[in-house]
């Protein structure tokens, strides 16, 4: 034998540590984005197997009707997250969407308190199929239609 590697194992290495390469990357990538991932909870699965209370996750629901209020300093909102089958109270301090109203769908994103209440650091307002924008409400079917024409 004269010592030298056949071009046969040469490419059999040479998968080898690309494929061993391969796997590391996806395995350190996996890794890196396992604090960035954002969990989505129900009220009733938020109130029955709460999330650790420094985990980014949302919180997804309805607001209840009356219970939306506002704290003296006038950009600190609280209210209740309702589901059919349970109620998360949250915090929000900031600029709310111009959709956000009691009896809407909303998806908040922020971490759990240590006494239960959901601290909200952003808002997402959901609006239902029904929704028309302020400017076309007035407005008839036919000219929707032709403003929409125009516009494309």
């Amino acid at each position: 034998m004269n010592g030298t590697v056949k071009a046969k194992h040469q490419r059999l290495v040479l998968i080898t540590i690309a494929l061993a390469a391969l796997i590391a990357a996806g395995l350190l990538a996996a890794w890196a984005l396992r604090s960035q991932a954002s969990y989505f909870y129900l009220p009733s699965e938020m109130s029955a197997n709460p999330p650790a209370a420094d985990r980014a996750v949302r919180l997804g629901g309805m607001v209840d009707k009356g219970s939306l209020k506002t704290a003296s300093d006038g950009v600190t909102i609280t209210f209740l997250v309702s589901d059919d089958k349970g109620k998360v109270p949250v915090r929000f301090r900031g600029i709310v969407p111009d959709l956000f109203k009691e009896g809407s769908g909303v998806v908040a994103e922020g971490k759990r308190a240590a006494d239960g209440t959901f601290v909200a650091d952003n808002l997402l307002a959901k609006h239902d199929e029904k929704y028309v924008p302020r400017q076309m409400k007035d407005m008839t079917a036919s000219q929707a239609r032709q403003i929409g024409e125009a516009t494309k």
